[in-house]
């Protein structure tokens, strides 16, 4: 069965951002799961608490917007707390249910943008590489971003399931 070249890349772009619905549906069923008494505690001794760890994959996400060019972003003020410093560095973190709302939030608007998008959108450069750079290494693309944070996601995923009570 031969399958036409644009019918393979819509395939390919709606299987990494099916994945990366997956993750997001996992990790919300994940926070169901948790009381906010366990979201604040730490996924293990000397390690993140679970609002740091969902404040930046919240950061993370909204980052999106503006490496895959789809707007501008809806938390900034986010990147001081959960990007730019560690969870031990004393400022302030947002209540939990701010936090959440900014995840539902952020990634539901994704999710509006990714569908709007066209397949070929996906294989253009992000906005953090020069285009020169993106001639000799196109792979550097909006799709590998993607990609990137889907596996990003899955592994800080990981490490707040420790905060499920046994």
């Amino acid at each position: 069965m031969e399958i036409q070249q644009e019918t393979t890349t819509a395939l390919f772009i709606k299987i990494a951002t099916s994945n990366w619905e997956l993750q997001n549906t996992r990790l919300n069923a994940l926070l169901d799961k948790l009381t906010d008494e366990q979201i604040a505690g730490f996924t293990a001794p000397d390690r993140n608490s679970g609002t740091y760890l969902l404040g930046h994959l919240t950061a993370v996400s909204d980052g999106l917007f503006t490496y895959l060019e789809l707007g501008e972003r809806l938390y900034p003020q986010m990147d001081e707390i959960f990007l730019k410093n560690s969870d031990n560095s004393g400022l302030e973190k947002p209540p939990i249910a701010d936090i959440k709302a900014a995840w539902h939030n952020v990634n539901t608007t994704l999710k509006q943008k990714f569908d709007a998008m066209q397949p070929e959108d996906w294989f253009t450069k992000h906005s953090a590489i020069p285009a020169e750079d993106f001639a000799k290494e196109p792979h550097r693309n909006k799709l590998n971003i993607l990609i990137n944070r889907t596996v990003h996601q899955g592994y800080h995923m990981g490490q707040l399931a420790y905060l499920v009570k046994k």
